[in-house]
Parts: C-alpha cells; sequence; structure tokens
C-alpha cells in the first residue's frame, strides 16, 4: 500500500511538473509583424494587454514569407495579420500542410490594391490596364514596401496582359513609400503604388484606387479581412492566451486612429496601443471575457489597474 501511495504521489509531481513546464512556455508570446503600421498598431494593442495580464512578449520584424516559415518551424507563436486574399498565395502550402492556424477575422472591411495620387487618375490612369499608356511619366517603376512583401506587384509586371515588361519594383518600406508618395505629390509627378486600407494615408494624401486588378488582389479594389493565425497547436498548448486572440477584433477607424498615434504622433506600437485602449475601454469587456492574468486572476481587473483606468 505505502509503495502504491508513493508511486501515485510521484506521478501527481510529474503531472505538476509538467504543467508547470507547459505553463512556463505560454509565459513568453512570440509575436512577427511585416513593418505595416496597421500590423505594428494591433500586434502593440495584443502586447499591452498581454503585458498586463503577466506575459512576457517578443515582437519580430520580417517579410512575410519568413513570418510563415517561423510559424511553420515554431520559432514564432501569432500573426495579427493575415490579408486575405491578397495574402493567399503566402498561406496556401502552409494552410495545405496545417503547419499554420488561422484562429478568426480580426478586421473587417479592408482593402489592398494599387493607388495612385487624385491627379494621375484624373488624367486617365484609373485601372491596372492604364498604366502603359503612360509609362514613360511613371520611368517605368511602381513602388512597394518590405522585400518579400511585393509579389503581386511582381505578379502583375510578369503578366503579359498588362503590358508591364520593362517595369520595375521600387522596395523599401511602409514609411519609405510613403516619403516617396509625399515627395511625388509635392512636384506633381506620377505616381503609382500599394495602397491600402486601414491607414491615415487615405486622410493624408488625396489618392485613388485602380480598378482592372481582380486577379490579382481580388475583387472590390483588393477587398479583404485581416485573420490572426499561430503555429499548428498553439491554441491547445496555451488557450488562455488563444481564448485573448479569439477574442481580439478591431475595426477601420479604431486602426486609423491608432496607426495615427504611430505616425503622426511618434508613439511606440505598445504606447499607442495604450493610449486607443484608454480612449475605448469599453472593448476590454469583449477582449478579456473568459481571460485570465498568466497566474489564473481575474484579467479585466488586472488589466484597468494595469491601464489606470
Amino acid at each position: 500500500m505505502k509503495r502504491a501511495i508513493a508511486c501515485v504521489a510521484a506521478c501527481l509531481m510529474t503531472i505538476g511538473a509538467a504543467q508547470a513546464a507547459e505553463l512556463e512556455t505560454c509565459r513568453k508570446v512570440r509575436l512577427a509583424e511585416p513593418g505595416w503600421n496597421d500590423l505594428a498598431f494591433t500586434t502593440g494593442v495584443a502586447q499591452s494587454l498581454l503585458h498586463a495580464l503577466g506575459y512576457e512578449t517578443q515582437s519580430n520584424l520580417l517579410g512575410i514569407d519568413v513570418i510563415y516559415l517561423s510559424l511553420k518551424n515554431k520559432d514564432l507563436d501569432v500573426f495579427l495579420g493575415y490579408w486575405d486574399p491578397a495574402m493567399k498565395t503566402y498561406f496556401t502550402s502552409y494552410e495545405n500542410d496545417g503547419s499554420v492556424e488561422t484562429v478568426g477575422k480580426n478586421l473587417i472591411g479592408a482593402k489592398y490594391t494599387f493607388a495612385v495620387p487624385a491627379y494621375v487618375w484624373e488624367a486617365g490612369i484609373k485601372d491596372f490596364s492604364d498604366l502603359k499608356t503612360q509609362a514613360d511619366k511613371f520611368e517605368r517603376k511602381m513602388y512597394g514596401i518590405e522585400p518579400g512583401s511585393n509579389q503581386l506587384m511582381l505578379a502583375a509586371i510578369a503578366d503579359p496582359s498588362l503590358g508591364l515588361d520593362g517595369w520595375e519594383v521600387v522596395e523599401s518600406s511602409e514609411q519609405g513609400m510613403l516619403a516617396e508618395l509625399a515627395r511625388h505629390i509635392n512636384k506633381k509627378t506620377f505616381f503609382v503604388f500599394q495602397g491600402w486600407a486601414p491607414h491615415p494615408m487615405n486622410t493624408t494624401f488625396d489618392i485613388r484606387y485602380l480598378t482592372g486588378g481582380d486577379k490579382f488582389y481580388g475583387p472590390d479594389f483588393g477587398a479583404a479581412t485581416v485573420s490572426t493565425q499561430v503555429r499548428k497547436g498553439y491554441l491547445e498548448e496555451c488557450p488562455n492566451v488563444g481564448r485573448l486572440l479569439k477574442n481580439l477584433d478591431f475595426d477601420i477607424e479604431f486602426e486609423n486612429r491608432g496607426m495615427g498615434y504611430l505616425m503622426n504622433d511618434g508613439l511606440a506600437p505598445e504606447d499607442a496601443g495604450r493610449k486607443a485602449i484608454g480612449e475605448e475601454p469599453g472593448r476590454l469587456d469583449a477582449w478579456l471575457d473568459g481571460v485570465t492574468t498568466v497566474d489564473g486572476k481575474p484579467a479585466l481587473a488586472a488589466v484597468r489597474k494595469a491601464f489606470g483606468l
């Protein structure tokens, strides 16, 4: 009997140690974003909440292709920025092998396709097919963002039906692309770039989106949803973080405002997230429903205290 009791006790200690070890692996949440301000902001919101709940976070700035490979290899845990359908080509193989899982949509009403300044649109560049008619004015250049995030632009150039042979995609960063946009607008020169909403560019600049890109970006000017994704098995391994990720959703106005805190006010992503939440604390009720702190205490009280609400 004593031997049996000792065996049970040892087993219970082993289970407890395993649970503690599992909890320890969940204490650090590794997120990724590709350098876009919308995803910098939403990742900052997630980090601010996780920190208030007692988690550590690590945010990595990576190209889209590297993000997916890192999720597959379990070097990352969370990605808040799957734009569907624009990023379908990146995700398909990982979806097929099950190495990256989609948690759910966190934004509806987004769009993503080629854009031009309003005066370029008024000059007759209203569709993808119009670009070739005034190629010299564009210097046969279109402007994208980070390397690894412009495959759809490259696909458009490679499509013989558009007559864009010899065009170049200028890759830099979101900030670099927008700086070029401002420079061209000041000079009233021709410029075509990768535009999207939500983003303050839509109110800062007078721009128009081009038709004709359905083949590459999808219909209705690349109408999109944005979803949260995780590495395979993460929701089961870390169910409390998983519940937060399932609850976390945004809207266009909230993101436009939050991105403005990054771009116009110079706030760091987490500070922008805290400011945006502080202005709309009612969002916390839904976001934290069923969520606890890392040590099992009520989440809402802990977050409100951490945010001074």
